[in-house]
């Protein structure tokens, strides 16, 4: 785990744009899972491998999850719902390695997360829908609620991005503060709690944005299907 408190030193300067530690992380995670993604399933056989078995329970797992939620937009969930759950796995753990501090340890990262997911929000409602019918919803049941509607939508994401921020900083600061004192005494239950911590934080963001999508597009489908009856 890395000792710095919340500066992340410029590693990399490209023309005006500074690259810092947690641009390079969030790089190279990326990298990594996008040659691990390619490795299994290049060759996917019918009776599969270790790899294979492993990808595909993961895979089922997020599937099924998803289908739990919003059980009629599966296969439109899935890629990013998915993606966004393993990489929040592994930029939360990434921080066990010594010497790397975890990209979500950095407000602005899990800022641009909660953007993201508030875009997906709107791109999948609108995809869904059609843009009229998607913004009529904040219209109703009268247009007098149009703040708040937009009140919500701006404190969920601002929430969404420092439940993740805060505790991810506070669980590498306590991990350190704990080693300073204890030494290397304690080592192994400090590093459970990390990767235990690291998948609860994961699990809730992408729960989250999963629960804010679908919510999104179930909203739509019934307001439909009780002007279809």
């Amino acid at each position: 785990m890395h000792g710095d408190t919340m500066s992340f030193p410029v590693v990399l300067h490209l023309g005006p744009l500074q690259v810092t530690t947690t641009v390079a992380t969030t790089w190279v995670i990326m990298a990594l899972l996008v040659l691990v993604a390619w490795l299994v399933t290049r060759r996917l056989l019918l009776h599969p491998g270790r790899a294979q078995t492993v990808a595909e329970g993961i895979v089922s797992t997020i599937e099924e999850a998803i289908r739990a939620v919003a059980p009629n937009h599966v296969s439109l969930l899935l890629p990013f719902i998915a993606t966004l759950w393993i990489f929040l796995v592994v930029a939360n753990l990434c921080g066990l390695i010594p010497g790397v501090h975890s990209p979500t340890r950095d407000l602005s990262a899990t800022a641009a997360l909660a953007i993201l997911v508030f875009l997906s929000v709107h791109w999948f409602g609108i995809r869904d829908q059609g843009l009229k019918a998607y913004l009529r919803h904040y219209l109703v049941p009268t247009p007098l609620l149009l703040p708040f509607h937009i009140l919500s939508e701006i404190t969920r994401t601002l929430a969404l991005a420092v439940r993740l921020f805060g505790n991810i900083m506070s669980l590498e600061m306590a991990a350190l503060l704990i080693l300073l004192v204890a030494g290397f005494l304690a080592p192994v239950p400090i590093l459970m709690l990390h990767v235990i911590e690291g998948l609860v934080q994961a699990y809730i963001f992408g729960m989250l944005a999963l629960i804010y999508i679908a919510s999104g597009l179930q909203t739509q489908q019934m307001r439909q299907e009780a002007r279809n009856e």
